[in-house]
């Protein structure tokens, strides 16, 4: 076969085993029969290579071979399984090899899936496992993975291989790791260029059938070895290459000798590769490119392990290629050694694997070939083995299913240590193992010291390779562990027993081997490997118990070893500025390995993720996940490099970060925020860091933001966790913010020239970097090197980035808060529960999509808490927590408040401590005022400032010495060296600078280094005090820059320290190493960051340095020093198995969470977005401001955050600069339409903020009018037109759709949000109109677009309308009187159409929206002054009338308010048109007015139309129309009036009950009536329309009133009559304009009410008996008045009330008319005079008003107050014109009883009245006259009062009260002598009663008249001469008894009347009574 043949065969197949994705690398090789038997055996596992374990071991899943009975069972398996191939089926034609002892009986691990119950019985030895066990039908997953998992033919055994070509299909391309289908397999798994270099390469082809590999290929090369030169010179070399050709020749035909004995094949190989320095270069690339087919062909392949004694054959093979190079090879040799060791480490055949030190080797070889050859090719072709070796290794690995592991009984972390550790205690009586287990399985780091012999060492990784035997010199194992991550000499030792080539940075994998020294193989941490035959053979793929490794978990061992190395490599210092050139080996070799790192990040992240890949340990029983292993070299490499000042190095690192940040946030939890607090946010924020690098860390937080899932993340686990110093996404929004807002300077020369990616490294000399190493190419398009920011300046471009991460997270919010569950779920690759949109719940187990751990859902694990945690999280900070319930948004969020209180507490104890610590107390952060609590506290907490605590520690109070006590009780110094001890102790606080608190702490640190140390060197405490004294004198001296003397040197230094240890030296050596220590490292506090000092600009220092360069290594040496400090603080508190709580991984599921982000964060988001807007006028950048401002409106609307929204939508608003025409930019058009945007999306929840909105919209709206030319006036703004580019813009149909928009989608809106956007453009309508309103053509776009939305919302329910008609209504008030009637016009139009429109729909009873919406025409009609918009208010009404009239319900109230206070109105034709309308509806739509229960309305309306005064004609047609409103309604069926009834049924039947209910048809139909005829007697203007009123209502109340019952003639009473009388009561009247026109009122309209009321009271006497109290009080108040007028027509009323109705009138009814009289005549009597107080004389004030006579020339009511039983009296001093007031009322009263008397007096004249009146009602009668004439006789007596009274005014003349004695005595004496006379029975039997008042009466008023004196006093005599005439007469009247027994009283003064002269009439009568008194005494005889 020809080479171009080989060349084929190699593209097709190997070359694709470095590119295949799909078969499965896990390679076995297939059981074969053992000879000696013929029945076949089991298979058993393969552990390692080839090596058996114990009896086989049957695989649980398949079943056990079958006899050859059983064919099709068999058969029927391998269609499930087509990649699989049972040797049972191949035809074996060659014969098979020599019979092997059973031992080496190989086995298919491929297969092998032990659940834990199998691995615990295999694990102890068991036999083999029972049928029932084995025959088990559980389907797994593994089984349904169908080819992918079948084993590769290739690896099949040489005997078993030579039909198979025929029976399996030809795979693909490159094996590729078998991972789990759902993870993500679409990673490139090759370098970019390295592939196609390899495609070049002959690698023959690994298919299957390959061992058919003719020996006609094998042997022309073996040929040329035995004809070489070489063989000539050596004969064991030709001997060996003579025998392998007889071999390969002896092969041909039948036989097959050569593949019987690859050991003889390979010498002559081995000799010729062996020994490069002395085999030509010829025979060298021969032997090589042979042995490279063979391996290819598997030819090697010993699948049951080498022969007894020997080394394996893969290590023996790898060994001897790695030995053929070296850095003098010539590049051809170069290219064949790489495939040779490509060959082999990517061979799948499972005979032909190599693991661990053999790997290593070969992957440092092919890693020297890239640093040391100058050949191009040879680089990109060892760069692209090395990379798909790394893929090999680590894709070969098989990953368990995370979900299915414990379903289907996958070996897991826990379950494999458990099962170990089982064994080990059955094993070890004692138990060790397993005696100090903490329930989590602690991470081990390499260098744990002690003899934890359970726990997994990383040291043990390190073993060397049982079958590294190779025969070599021995070499030592250094016999101390590597140092761990916690000892502070970080960097890797150079190996012991290496020869190395002058590479500059000779390491692991880059140092070659010379041939002629046998060497030891260093490992990559810097230990050397020994391969001498001395090391165990069991030791490297045994466990602890000596059992074999399974092959599987050998690849995961070998996956750590490479990733270690690569990372230590990463490790290495670049010392001297020669390294740090790109070209060096040293870079070349950082770059090329944190290459292959990211790669192995990028493409095998689900390798570190899933927790059930572990690594076998060699010495001990634990299993250590993946990822536990290898964080520490992750972080520690990142620690060393990510601040490197070469760009492409910090750039790889921000790269790899980012890799773990996607993907394995979870697991590194604690690790990620370390390093971004620690590097790349404080990188982010430095000042010295340069623009590149910026630009490069903001590329990831922008992939970050990118990401929903993990921004949520960041925020909930370092936010919300107290545990975390920083609060990472809020610090990080406010930097991203900050450096978007700042202008940076443009970078230096020396920033722009290491800015390219590799450009500068493709010198001329030296290997230049590959372009595939070169930056540019990892980040691909999405990082900062996107093709949008070409062609930008690098600060423009930073700031841009800075714009894009503030948008990405606000877009990421958006989406986390605005995806359905359904679509999270479909970003993820797990189903998941949810709940609605309002529960806002999501399971926390969503993730994000980009890594299969995150997104799984964690399953339930077995109930023990420690598998639990190892399996669900993967590492111990950073466990996923499975709890369902666990995104708690509230804990979260009490957390962060928590946490926000915590840094409170903090920065307060940093200004004051005290303060701090008190207010840290009182939230619970310190437990108690406890020194103890207090000094835990300053320990544990990172934040406060040393100096601070310094401070607060030095107090000299006894408590504050308490706590520094506690304090540095707290640090343990035991064991350790005094000057760590004191620089512990000093970096704990800043050492205050008081010598008194220096020398407290100094004292106690003496103290404590003493307990600590008993065996110490110093003698006491006081030695070691002043020894610490000295210590820190000379670390002041030393290294404080301010101190200008001499230095202290080594002999002062040791001087001052003599004699201190209580009177001896401390020893000299240690004085001097501590001057020494002191000097090179300085006490400091760790975080004390020294930038070197800049010189100043132009200085000569600073000629050709780059300063800020220097300072940023400065302080970035700083920062990785510390990060190391931290990290490996980290790792210590992991080894002890430290887990706090707060060091679980919190899973984000819940969208709440946006809320509380956004809080925290969006004054940032705001000022970031809205800077660059402001500034740029890139139309990129406007869109991107743009779009976040969008995004962050959305958020405030979903979660309505008031303020935030307010700030946003304001912010956009003002970035649309409307305001501004003239300064508008196509910018702000983008604004316009933003905003417009906005309102269409999240209308709903704009609420206030739509006021921006739409004055937006309006001011867009004109801005187009100004732009077409049109002027538009506005007073606020100006009216400039804008540039024509934008108003084009702003005319496109884009903002013009837009805009509309906004209304039509008006409809859309919610209840609410409706209201709001209808308040918010009524606002905007008013300010328009306001602005615009003087000018002729005033802006009424907004109002036009209300009147719009109100037609696209008619739609709406009711509920949802009267909410906005309450705005609108409102708004339409305004408008409609605005004093622009092209306003009041338009509006009213607007408000008729939609009325039109709103009465089209039907409306229901007791509903009233009509009303309401047509309320405005109401208010217009009232308020706007302008008659044409009045009258144009009742076109609007009219045609309503005319069109809608059917449709009208509650609208007919407000129409009928509008009419009546059209009747209001002063313009006549308003009032003409209204009352014509009225009387259309009175006319035509009665019916319809009653229907719908307005009758009460238009009644009310008609009344007004009754009281207008300027048109009578209006008013009197108005009247009419009342009166008519009687029949009606008495004929209108609707009313449903009852039919009336005569007077006396009515008053029969009438119940007397309760007043009526208010839809009683009396109450709604008749009281309207009858109260409108009250309104327009109380309040009509016209006497005439009153008149009519008042004879209307009386004749009405006459006419019907006998159909009223009872109940409503209560109502009628209380309601229409009586009320008319009111005034009578009041003081003054507020309806009458003036006191005339209330004379006129109350002279004319009230007289007649009185009269008719009395007129009415007797026609319905029998019904209005009942209410006859009502009416006495009216007339009482009528008579109590100070007008002479009223009283006297209510004295005339009273009498004619009695008069006509005496014969009505009950006994019950008699005794209140009484009363009435009673109460009358004391009101009336004036008390007063008697009152001292009123004959005091007082000085007169002011001038007198003679107006105030008794009796004005106005009528009015002026009620006298009521007496009271007892007499009020006066204040001891009055005033003046108090008693003016006070003599006037008595005048009246005096009056007024004179008055009354006479009416007494007629009435009792009466007959009627007297012969009806009850006879004890006529002695209280009598009662009240005796009363008054003993008052008027007691007053005239006294003359001293009289004359008192009438010399301070009282009056004119002598005051006296004769009339009143006179007529009172009169009337009582004719009373007396009637009843005396009365001859009814009643009467009779009162006579003696009548007697007894009588006579003395009439004794006492004869007596006075003697008295009188007739010159002096006529007057008197006139007027008592009729009184004492009658009494005479009466007495002559008396009974003859009576008589007798009185003579005695009156004869004698009969006898002195004779002295007087008096009239005749008296004579006479005085005749008669003495001639009676003759005849009764007899001496006269009777006539």
């Amino acid at each position: 076969m020809s080479g171009e043949k080989q060349q084929q065969q190699a593209e097709q197949g190997t070359a694709g085993t470095t590119v295949v994705p799909d078969v499965q690398v896990n390679a076995t090789s297939a059981g074969e029969p053992d000879n000696s038997s013929s029945t076949p055996t089991l298979e058993t596992p393969v552990v390692g290579l080839g090596i058996q374990n114990g009896p086989p071991t049957p695989v649980k899943e398949l079943p056990p071979a079958p006899s050859p009975a059983q064919p099709t069972a068999q058969g029927d398996h391998a269609d499930i399984k087509p990649g699989t191939i049972d040797p049972q089926q191949i035809p074996v034609s060659p014969p098979p090899p020599p019979p092997k002892s059973a031992r080496d009986a190989p086995v298919s691990v491929n297969e092998s899936k032990e659940t834990l119950e199998d691995i615990e019985l295999s694990r102890t030895g068991t036999p083999a496992r029972s049928a029932s066990v084995v025959s088990s039908h559980q389907p797994s997953r593994r089984e349904s993975e169908g080819p992918r998992r079948g084993s590769n033919p290739a690896s099949a055994s040489v005997s078993s291989l030579h039909s198979i070509t025929s029976s399996v299909p030809a795979t693909p391309s490159r094996p590729r790791s078998a991972r789990p289908q759902g993870s993500d397999a679409s990673h490139s798994r090759r370098g970019s260029t390295a592939t196609l270099s390899l495609q070049k390469i002959s690698l023959p082809p690994n298919t299957p059938g390959a061992h058919q590999l003719s020996t006609v290929l094998i042997m022309p090369p073996l040929q040329v070895l035995v004809d070489s030169k070489e063989a000539k010179k050596s004969a064991s070399f030709r001997a060996a290459s003579q025998r392998a050709l007889e071999l390969c020749q002896s092969g041909e035909g039948s036989s097959n000798a050569a593949y019987l004995h690859p050991r003889e094949i390979f010498e002559p190989l081995r000799l010729a590769i062996s020994n490069p320095q002395t085999t030509s270069v010829p025979v060298l690339i021969t032997s090589l490119d042979l042995l490279s087919k063979l391996i290819s062909h598997s030819f090697f392949s010993e699948p049951n392990g080498p022969p007894p004694g020997l080394s394996p054959l893969p290590d023996l093979i790898t060994h001897t290629i790695t030995l053929s190079y070296s850095e003098t090879s010539p590049p051809q040799v170069a290219l064949q050694v790489v495939k040779a060791l490509m060959a082999i480490v990517l061979s799948t055949d499972k005979g032909m694997l190599v693991h661990q030190s053999s790997l290593l080797k070969a992957i440092r070889t092919v890693y020297n070939v890239f640093l040391l050859s100058n050949d191009a090719a040879n680089q990109v072709v060892a760069q692209g083995g090395l990379t798909q070796m790394v893929h090999h290794v680590f894709g070969r690995v098989i990953r368990p299913e995370v979900r299915n592991a414990a379903l289907s009984g996958r070996r897991s972390v826990a379950g494999e240590n458990d099962a170990r550790r089982g064994a080990e205690r059955k094993e070890n009586e004692n138990g060790h193992g397993s005696e100090s287990q903490p329930q989590t399985p602690a991470p081990i780091t390499e260098g744990e010291e002690g003899d934890q012999k359970g726990k997994l060492t990383l040291e043990s990784f390190a073993e060397p390779n049982p079958h590294d035997n190779i025969p070599t010199a021995p070499a030592v194992i250094a016999d101390d562990a590597e140092p761990s991550l916690s000892t502070p000499s970080s960097p890797p030792r150079v190996p012991q027993h290496t020869v190395s080539i002058p590479v500059p940075n000779g390491d692991a994998l880059d140092v070659p081997e010379p041939a002629h020294v046998p060497q030891s193989a260093p490992m990559a941490d810097g230990r050397t490997n020994t391969m001498g035959s001395g090391s165990d053979e069991t030791e490297g793929t045994l466990d602890a118990m000596g059992r074999p490794i399974p092959a599987e978990e050998l690849f995961v061992k070998d996956a750590f070893l490479v990733f270690r190395a690569l990372c230590k490599l990463t490790m290495k210092p670049l010392v001297s500025e020669s390294e740090k050139d790109l070209r060096s080996h040293a870079m070349r070799s950082k770059l090329l390995s944190l290459h292959l790192v990211l790669t192995v990040l990028k493409s095998h992240s689900d390798l570190f993720t899933n927790p059930l890949i572990v690594i076998p340990s060699n010495s001990s029983l634990e299993m250590t996940p993946f990822l536990q292993a290898t964080k520490q070299y992750l972080c520690l490499s990142l620690s060393r490099n990510a601040v490197s000042p070469v760009n492409q190095v910090f750039e790889l690192c921000v790269e790899i970060f980012w890799c773990m940040l996607k993907s394995m946030r979870a697991q590194m939890k604690k690790e990620i925020e370390l390093l971004l607090n620690e590097i790349f946010v404080p990188i982010l924020e430095m000042r010295h860091s340069t623009i590149r690098q910026k630009t490069i860390i903001l590329g990831v937080f922008i992939r970050l933001c990118q990401d929903p899932q993990a921004l949520v993340e960041i925020y909930i686990n370092y936010d919300c966790d107290r545990a975390a110093p920083e609060n990472i996404y809020e610090k990080l929004m406010n930097i991203v913010s900050k450096i978007g807002q700042t202008h940076f300077a443009p970078p230096s020369k020396e920033e722009l020239g290491q800015g390219g990616s590799s450009k500068q490294a493709t010198g001329s000399n030296g290997p230049a970097i590959p372009p595939s190493l070169s930056t540019s190419a990892l980040a691909g398009d999405h990082g900062h090197n996107a093709p949008h920011y070409a062609g930008l300046s690098p600060e423009i471009k930073l700031r841009r980035q800075s714009l894009e991460c503030l948008v990405a997270a606000l877009k990421s919010l958006v989406t986390w808060s605005t995806s359905s569950p359904s679509t999270k779920a479909a970003q993820e690759d797990a189903p998941r529960a949810s709940e609605d949109g309002l529960g806002r719940h999501h399971p926390s187990d969503s993730t994000s999509g980009s890594t299969a751990q995150l997104a799984a859902p964690t399953p339930t694990w077995p109930t023990d808490s420690s598998i639990r945690n190892s399996i669900s999280g993967a590492a111990s900070n950073g466990l996923n927590t499975p709890d369902i319930g666990e995104d708690d948004v509230g804990r979260f969020e009490s957390a962060k408040q928590r946490k926000n209180t915590l840094l409170d507490g903090i920065k307060k104890f940093n200004f004051k401590p005290k303060r701090g610590i008190a207010s840290l107390v009182e939230h619970g952060f310190i437990r108690s005022k406890s020194p103890q609590d207090i000094a835990r506290f300053l320990h544990a907490n990172e934040g406060l400032s040393k100096a601070m605590i310094g401070e607060y520690l030095g107090e000299g109070d006894e408590e504050h010495i308490a706590i520094m006590h506690a304090f540095v009780d707290m640090l343990d110094f035991n064991n350790m060296r005094f000057t760590d001890a004191l620089r512990m102790y000093l970096q704990s606080f800043r050492l205050p600078g008081e010598a008194q608190k220096i020398d407290r702490f100094m004292l106690k640190f003496a103290e404590r280094y003493m307990h600590g140390n008993p065996e110490t060197f110093f003698a006491n405490a006081d030695a070691a005090y002043i020894h610490a004294f000295a210590v820190i004198m000379l670390n002041t001296d030393a290294h404080n820059p301010n101190l200008k003397q001499k230095r202290m040197t080594k002999a002062e230094f040791v001087k001052n320290n003599r004699g201190i240890n209580d009177g001896s030296d401390l020893p000299q050596e240690y004085l001097e190493e501590t001057y020494d220590e002191i000097q090179n490292n300085e006490i400091k506090m760790k975080d004390e960051i020294e930038i070197a000092p800049t010189a100043a600009a132009g200085g000569l220092s600073s000629v050709g340095r780059d300063l800020q360069r220097e300072a940023y290594v400065a302080q970035s040496e700083n920062m990785a020093s510390k990060t190391e400090s931290l990290l490996k603080a980290m790792v210590r508190q992991q080894r002890r198995g430290v887990v706090r709580p707060t060091d679980h991984f919190h899973t984000a599921s819940r969208l709440e969470h946006v809320r509380f982000m956004f809080e925290v964060a969006w004054m940032p988001f705001l000022a970031g977005i809205s800077a660059p807007l402001q500034e740029t006028d890139d139309m990129d950048v406007v869109e991107l401001c743009l779009d976040g401002l969008k995004a962050a409106i959305r958020i405030v609307c979903l979660f309505d955050m008031e303020l935030e929204r307010n700030a946003f939508v304001t912010t956009l608003a003002k970035f649309t600069f409307l305001n501004n025409l003239a300064e508008m930019k196509p910018k702000n058009v983008e604004a316009i339409k933003a905003l417009l945007d906005v309102a269409v999306t999240d209308g709903n929840y704009l609420k206030a903020s739509w006021k921006d909105v739409l004055v937006c919209v309006s001011q867009l709206e004109r801005m187009q009018l100004i732009s077409s030319g049109m002027d538009v006036p506005d007073l606020n703004r100006s009216s400039r037109a804008p540039a024509e580019e934008v108003a084009e813009e702003s005319r496109s149909s884009q903002v013009t759709v837009a805009a509309d928009m906004v209304f039509s989608m008006s409809k859309n809106l919610s209840g609410s949000a409706i209201v709001d956007f209808v308040q918010a453009l009524s606002e905007v309508s008013w300010e328009e109109i306001q602005s615009s309103g003087s000018s002729a053509r005033p802006r009424m776009f907004s109002l036009q677009k209300l009147v719009e939305i109100s037609y696209y919302n008619m739609g709406r329910i009711r509920l949802e309308w009267s909410n906005m008609w309450l705005i609108l209504g409102e708004h339409f008030n305004q408008v409609c009187c605005h004093n622009n009637p092209n306003v009041s016009f338009f509006a009213l139009d607007a408000l008729r159409q939609l009325a039109m429109n709103f009465l089209e729909k039907e409306e229901l009873s007791h509903f009233r929206f009509q009303k309401d919406f047509l309320r405005p025409f109401e208010y217009t009609i009232v308020n706007n002054k302008n008659s044409d918009a009045r009258e144009m208010v009742l076109q609007c009404l009219q045609q309503m009338l005319q069109a809608r009239v059917q449709n009208l319900r509650s609208g007919w109230r407000t129409m009928f308010g509008v009419f009546s206070a059209a009747s209001k109105v002063l313009t006549e034709r308003v009032a003409n048109y209204a009352f014509e309308l009225v009387q259309l509806v009175y006319r035509e739509h009665f019916s319809l007015v009653v229907k719908y229960g307005s009758f009460s309305d238009l009644t009310t309306c008609i009344t007004d139309f009754c009281k207008v005064s300027k048109f009578q004609k209006i008013s009197l047609q108005a009247i009419e129309m009342v009166r008519g409103l009687v029949p009606k309604m008495l004929q209108c069926p609707e009313c449903l009036l009852p039919q009336p009834v005569t007077g006396e049924e009515g008053a029969r039947i009438a119940p007397a009950q309760a007043p009526l209910p208010a839809d009683d048809p009396m109450i709604k139909y008749w009281l309207p009536v009858l109260h409108s005829f009250y309104e327009i007697i109380m309040t009509g203007e016209d006497l005439e329309v009153r008149r009519l009123a008042l004879d209307c209502l009386f004749d009405t109340l006459k006419t019907h009133g006998q159909g009223f019952s009872i109940e409503f003639w209560n109502t009628v009473c209380q309601q229409v009559l009586f009320p008319i009388f009111a005034v009578l009561r009041a003081k003054s009247d507020v309806r009458f304009k003036s006191a005339e026109d209330m004379s006129v009122w109350l002279s004319t309209t009230l007289i007649s009410a009185l009269r008719d009321l009395i007129d009415l009271y007797t026609v319905y006497f029998e019904v209005l008996q009942r209410y006859l109290d009502g009416l006495l009080d009216i007339l009482v108040a009528c008579i109590c008045q100070e007008n002479d007028t009223l009283a006297r027509i209510g004295t005339s009323c009273f009498q004619q009330l009695l008069e006509q109705n005496v014969r009505k009138l009950s006994p019950k009814k008699w005794m209140s008319i009484v009363s009435a009289f009673v109460q009358l005549f004391k009101t009336t009597t004036a008390f007063q005079l008697f009152d001292p107080v009123l004959h005091s004389e007082v000085e007169p004030t002011g001038n007198m008003d003679e107006a105030d006579a008794p009796f004005q020339k106005f009528v009015a009511p002026a009620p006298l107050e009521p007496a009271t039983d007892s007499s009020t009296t006066l204040p001891p001093t009055i005033s003046y014109s108090e008693q003016r007031r006070i003599f006037k009322q008595i005048i009246v009263k005096c009056v007024l009883q004179l008055l009354l008397i006479e009416t007494t007096h007629e009435l009792l004249q009466n007959d009627e009245v007297y012969n009806t009146i009850p006879a004890e009602h006529l002695l209280r009668f009598m009662g009240v006259l005796d009363d008054s004439w003993r008052f008027a006789r007691k007053f005239n007596a006294d003359k001293d009062l009289r004359m008192k009274l009438w010399k301070v005014g009282f009056m004119k003349q002598l005051p006296n009260l004769l009339k009143q004695e006179s007529s009172s005595a009169a009337t009582l004496i004719n009373v007396l002598l009637r009843m005396y006379r009365d001859p009814r029975e009643a009467h009779r039997a009162t006579r003696s009663g009548v007697l007894d008042r009588l006579v003395p009466l009439g004794t006492e008023i004869i007596k006075d008249f003697i008295a009188l004196d007739p010159e002096t006093q006529p007057r008197n005599i006139a007027a008592w001469t009729p009184v004492v005439t009658d009494i005479l007469k009466g007495c002559y009247g008396f009974e003859k008894e009576a008589f007798d027994s009185h003579i005695p009283t009156f004869y004698p003064l009969v006898t002195d009347i004779l002295v007087k002269e008096v009239s005749a009439e008296m004579r006479l009568s005085v005749r008669d009574y003495l001639r009676r008194v003759g005849e009764v005494k007899g001496f006269v005889a009777s006539r």
